[in-house]
């Protein structure tokens, strides 16, 4: 599999580290219901079939955070972003 980052352009996906489903969000620890909240954020996830956003870190590359667009089944890069909306490419 080749991640286009949108720095160093395209590149085998040994060069990244994989961190996660970029769809979930972290649980506000000041909420009533936090324990409950903060035990499904971490152990309960789906396993989703299709297009899925993940965060992939280019570790042996420009070091940045990206959000990758990636069909699951096909493991096709749709897209590519950088994970801060305000960073560009040079």
């Amino acid at each position: 599999m080749r991640i286009p980052c949108p720095y160093c352009g395209a590149r085998d996906a040994h060069e990244f580290a994989y961190l996660g489903d970029a769809t979930v969000t972290r649980p506000d620890p000041a909420a009533p219901d936090a324990l409950d909240a903060f035990s499904a954020y971490v152990y309960e996830r789906t396993n989703p079939e299709g297009p899925h956003e993940e965060f992939w870190y280019h570790a042996s590359g420009c070091r940045r955070w990206l959000k990758v667009t990636r069909n699951t089944r096909t493991h096709e890069i749709l897209a590519v972003s950088f994970a801060r909306a305000e960073e560009t490419a040079p």
